[in-house]
């Protein structure tokens, strides 16, 4: 028989892997289950750690166009230009969450009715965006101009505070750079690739004498189920956000804060 903290971890792992990849904060949700259902882990390494495994899921489910775009890049001009893109995204990440890491892990991560405030903000703004945004003039993810990639990678960093969502993030930049629904999701997918990649680096060896290695069972099944659920998402949110926009994903925002604020003004 599975212990309790097994089950919240396996619970945990599925929250993980249906929020990474849609605009909703997949830290937030799980800092919030966790604090509600008393869960907690040394230096936060369960929450990283399950997120390496959506990052699993987008490699898998893009292995064979990312392996292509890998091959072509010594001679090819725009598989290049994409993989520039990427980076140049990813910088701003890197430069703010090395800088601001001790903060962001002891302040921000530690703070559940912060985490519900900025669900709610990024709920209305999400709502604002997806109804107001700019008309689209950048329909392909794998060709967006450098610019528009760098200001991505901006955005990207407002997701250092929890509940505010990495791809919620990068989303609400694309859409008001111009970029379509569909292709400013696609774009958030493989910017996770490095960012989440190097979250769980950089966090594993600041957290290295902390690690509790008791606990790689759940970790474990957390992972697993992370991953599982996160392949599912993946395949299927793009036709979604294609056929229905981004609203849902902010009223589900809304909700969720709400509900957790009203939670805690209760004393649970």
């Amino acid at each position: 028989m599975m212990s309790d903290t097994t089950l919240v971890a396996a619970f945990l792992g599925l929250i993980e892997g249906l929020t990474e990849f849609i605009p909703v904060s997949s830290t937030g949700h799980l800092l919030l289950f966790g604090h509600f259902l008393g869960f907690d882990s040394p230096g936060r390494t369960f929450e990283v750690v399950i997120q390496l495994g959506a990052v699993l899921a987008i490699l898998t489910v893009y292995f064979g166009r990312l392996t292509g775009v890998m091959c072509a890049a010594p001679h090819d001009p725009a598989a290049r230009r994409f993989l520039w893109a990427v980076l140049v995204a990813f910088l701003p990440a890197v430069l703010v969450g090395v800088m601001a890491h001790g903060f962001i892990k002891t302040v921000l991560f530690e703070s559940p009715m912060l985490v519900a405030m900025m669900l709610i903000i990024g709920g209305v703004v999400l709502l604002f965006v997806d109804r107001y945004a700019p008309d689209p003039r950048h329909d392909d993810a794998m060709d967006l101009p450098l610019g528009i990639a760098f200001t991505i990678g901006l955005f990207q960093c407002l997701a250092m505070v929890p509940g505010t969502s990495r791809s919620g993030a990068t989303i609400v930049g694309a859409l008001l750079m111009g970029v379509s629904k569909r292709a400013a999701a696609e774009f958030s997918f493989f910017l996770s690739i490095p960012t989440m990649a190097g979250a769980f680096g950089y966090d594993l060896w600041k957290n290295r004498d902390v690690l509790d290695l008791s606990a790689m069972g759940d970790i474990a099944i957390g992972f697993a189920l992370a991953f599982v659920t996160a392949v599912f998402v993946v395949k299927g949110v793009l036709n979604f956000i294609s056929r229905n926009g981004y609203a849902f994903f902010g009223w589900w925002r809304i909700i969720v804060g709400v509900c957790a604020m009203g939670m805690m003004w209760a004393g649970l």
